[in-house]
């Protein structure tokens, strides 16, 4: 039986891809701070119920000795790196924690395997907003970056030194740059979360306004669910190597809102207002993936479609709006 170690077990992705792993008979671990509430930290994987199916292991990104010893207790074939400071409008406020955690935590991540598990594959979470001001109007692996906040620039670090650490010490470590992917278990303070559980809200009575920002800002949006598959499969391969993913398909903020509100029956424009605070101090006004490497290499494509991903989001806040209404 194969091991998986996961950092950021408890959060959209990891959960996604715990259970994906758990299907394909992977003994599965996950690294837990012990900063997080143990009454809610497993919050997702409960939603996918999977709680009581993943093992949980002490440790923090941003202590080497945690991760080295972690490393040595679960011996581990596949390393996840999914861990991170990973909301882009926090990192602004937070730089040096961003920087700690998402760059040089993922080093640590690096250190580790290749101290204690030498023989693991590593899986390294990019991030399209490395592209940030886009040098080309569609992102693929060669299109060069240009990260426009601390969350972006802590990406790129993290995922050069992953390609170092593949070219130095001939590791298995290949990056996933991920376009933005989404679902039910995203976290409320994301734009696409934010907007499904207004448009439930609303619909039930319990808001009458949704603030935002950039309403025209465009992003390629995809599944977690699809999207951990492409992890997966990136670490199946003979060779390390880097892959976009994403849908190919942009759609903005403002048409998305109109997906959530049509939903469950209502006008967004009625609803939706901007509110400066939202603004971001360099905001990134397109991200669009061009895919066509992970299809050809990896055989994956995206299977869910933009609106019904939006569909999807919308009932599930429906759902555990009703439930705190019982």
């Amino acid at each position: 039986m194969k091991r998986a170690m996961l950092t950021g077990i408890t959060g959209q992705d990891g959960a996604y891809l715990s259970k994906l792993l758990l299907e394909k008979g992977y003994e599965v671990w996950g690294l837990l701070r012990r900063s997080a509430s143990a009454e809610v930290i497993d919050s997702r994987l409960r939603w996918l119920g999977i709680e009581r199916d993943v093992r949980m292991i002490d440790g923090n990104l941003t202590d080497l000795s945690s991760m080295i010893r972690a490393m040595q207790d679960v011996k581990p074939d596949e390393v996840y790196n999914l861990g991170a400071q990973s909301f882009v409008k926090t990192s602004w406020n937070q730089p040096l924690l961003t920087g700690q955690v998402t760059g040089l935590g993922a080093t640590n991540m690096l250190e580790a395997v290749r101290i204690a598990a030498p023989g693991a594959r590593f899986y390294q979470a990019s991030s399209s907003e490395m592209y940030g001001l886009i040098q080309e109007p569609i992102q693929s692996e060669k299109t060069p970056f240009y990260p426009r906040s601390p969350y972006a620039v802590a990406k790129l670090y993290a995922h050069w030194m992953t390609v170092n650490y593949r070219e130095s010490f001939g590791m298995h470590a290949s990056s996933g740059i991920l376009f933005n992917h989404e679902s039910p278990l995203r976290g409320i303070e994301f734009v696409t979360r934010k907007v499904t559980d207004a448009a439930a809200r609303i619909k039930l009575g319990l808001a009458d306004t949704l603030p935002l920002g950039n309403l025209g800002a465009k992003r390629d949006w995809g599944h977690a669910r699809d999207y951990v598959k492409a992890m997966w499969l990136m670490l199946q391969q003979e060779v390390p190597d880097d892959y976009v993913v994403a849908t190919g398909v942009t759609t903005t903020v403002g048409d998305m809102c109109r997906m959530a509100f049509d939903a469950v029956g209502l006008n967004h424009m009625d609803y939706v207002k901007v509110d400066p605070a939202f603004l971001r101090p360099a905001e990134v006004d397109v991200l669009h993936g061009d895919a066509t490497k992970a299809k050809v290499k990896l055989g994956w494509e995206a299977e869910t479609a933009v609106e019904d991903l939006i569909a999807e989001m919308v009932e599930a806040d429906l759902v555990r709006h009703r439930a705190r209404m019982a």
